[in-house]
């Protein structure tokens, strides 16, 4: 089980950003989640969208350099401690996180979402799953 993100490369100057999102918000893309780390030159913006092929598309016809890659959506439990039993499951299976950011929504407002960039997804869900640790898909974003 996993989701798409586009992992993004923008230009680290004033208004690059800016004009990114703006060509998001004029072909009516949703972005769910969006994490931005930067270099002196550049940034790479990870987004999650409700429409990973039609921003795809639209990216790359406005000339933005960009890439697509499978992650792993975690519902956690919204609780002290929460991500911390995600990390030490993920720990005990000896699964490197790379990098992981959150995101706010959905219904459900006992849980909170973080997204994770892991070397093995596969053994993430199933470490995770072992232990009651629910990841989302695709299909249940966009119902988000």
């Amino acid at each position: 089980m996993s989701l798409k993100q586009i992992s993004v490369f923008v230009e680290n100057k004033p208004g690059k950003m800016q004009h990114l999102t703006q060509v998001l918000a004029d072909h009516n893309v949703d972005m769910r989640a969006l994490s931005l780390a930067e270099t002196s030159d550049f940034g790479i913006v990870r987004i999650i969208v409700d429409d990973v092929y039609a921003a795809s598309t639209m990216l790359k016809d406005e000339g933005f350099i960009h890439s697509v890659n499978k992650v792993l959506v975690v519902a956690i439990p919204d609780e002290p401690g929460g991500l911390n039993t995600v990390l030490a499951i993920l720990s005990e299976a000896q699964i490197n996180v790379e990098y992981m950011y959150a995101f706010m929504g959905g219904r459900n407002v006992s849980h909170a979402y973080m997204i994770f960039r892991v070397e093995d997804r596969k053994a993430a869900v199933a470490a995770l799953g072992q232990k009651g640790i629910r990841c989302i898909d695709q299909d249940e974003l966009a119902q988000m």
